[in-house]
């Protein structure tokens, strides 16, 4: 048989781009993000190999990228949408070509890559209804705030009283307004925001009133809400006097759940209204390989199913491509801002 290049299959390529840092450098160095050359992912009998098109940043890529060790290469990224190019042997939930969004693990590589391997169970189907970027700004967020509000909180259908979420108009804040209001219709929701263009974003999104976090939040909050919140959401524990605030602020027997990562923190003074306080870290159930991993999967695709009945809007509101490592700094540059208001997605569209 001659030698034709009809006779040879194409071969598969072994390495990829990714984008990530070598050392920790701040924001404004152009060198805080770098391209290169990787091997492809190795795929497991549960993962699904995505062709990763948008994907968004969040606080913990920021966390990573100027405290994380390196090991040489280290690969940043956790929420993404792209489309399945492959599965492993065991995946029965998707099939090649399906559209799907999902916000990584923390233990494996990260998205901000050509190719990236997930395990199914933490993967969703991506809501037809919004493009690569716009899902890609939801699943992190989603996750967060859908654990914090039905796993943690154990909010329902029917249940009745005062939210309050602390920085609402952040990624998982924006989420959470639209979640509550969507399936706790009953429930009242108290944000937080410190510009008018911040409270307009959270009213926007259904909050039934707004209130300063700077100053006296206590103050602020029983101004609009006079007798105490049942529930309170928080992203900002560490605050000096926080603690105190919501002792204040809750009624007796509330409950309190937060996802910042303070030092030390004396919640002693939760004794005398009976209060509970919850962490939610969604990336838990991945971590520790955890019995209901596939949760994460069911939430996902109903978050889908609400995005698609036009029940919840993606929280994107800066957008940048191409999906470089010029354009990830610069998302990195308004997350580590500390005035983003809701998620800064960056894609290859």
């Amino acid at each position: 048989m001659p030698d034709t290049a009809d006779n040879y299959a194409t071969p598969t390529p072994t390495l990829m781009r990714a984008i990530g840092f070598t050392t920790n450098r701040p924001v404004d160095d152009p060198g805080a993000l770098v391209e290169r050359d990787v091997p492809r992912p190795n795929v497991g009998p549960h993962d699904l190999l995505v062709q990763v098109h948008a994907v968004s940043v969040n606080p913990v890529d920021v966390k990573q990228r100027a405290h994380a060790s390196a090991h040489g290469f280290r690969v940043l990224g956790y929420d993404a949408a792209g489309v399945v190019v492959s599965k492993g042997d065991d995946v029965t939930l998707f099939e090649e070509g399906d559209h799907v969004y999902y916000a990584g693990a923390l233990d494996r590589p990260g998205s901000n890559s050509q190719l990236h391997a997930v395990d199914e169970r933490i993967v969703g189907r991506k809501p037809a209804s919004l493009d690569w970027a716009d899902a890609a700004a939801l699943p992190l967020t989603t996750l967060t705030a859908y654990e914090a509000l039905f796993d943690k909180l154990r909010l329902t259908a029917s249940s009745r009283g005062t939210l309050l979420v602390v920085g609402a108009a952040g990624g998982v804040g924006s989420i959470m307004i639209q979640l509550a209001k969507t399936l706790a219709p009953g429930v009242q929701i108290v944000g937080t925001a410190s510009r008018p263009e911040t409270s307009a974003w959270v009213t926007s999104l259904g909050a039934d009133a707004v209130v300063d976090h700077h100053g006296d939040l206590a103050a602020n909050v029983l101004d609009v809400a006079p007798g105490g919140v049942d529930w309170i959401f928080t992203s900002a524990s560490a605050r000096p006097g926080a603690v105190e605030a919501y002792v204040r602020i809750a009624k007796p027997f509330g409950q309190i759940v937060a996802i910042d990562d303070p030092r030390h923190l004396d919640v002693v003074g939760l004794k005398s209204k009976a209060l509970t306080w919850h962490w939610e870290f969604m990336f838990a159930r991945s971590m520790h390989h955890a019995a209901d991993m596939i949760e994460q999967h069911r939430i996902l695709s109903h978050v889908a199913e609400l995005v698609d009945e036009g029940k919840i809007r993606s929280t994107a509101t800066r957008r940048l491509s191409p999906l470089d490592p010029e354009h990830l700094i610069a998302a990195h540059r308004i997350v580590e801002s500390g005035r983003s208001i809701g998620k800064v997605v960056v894609s290859d569209e």
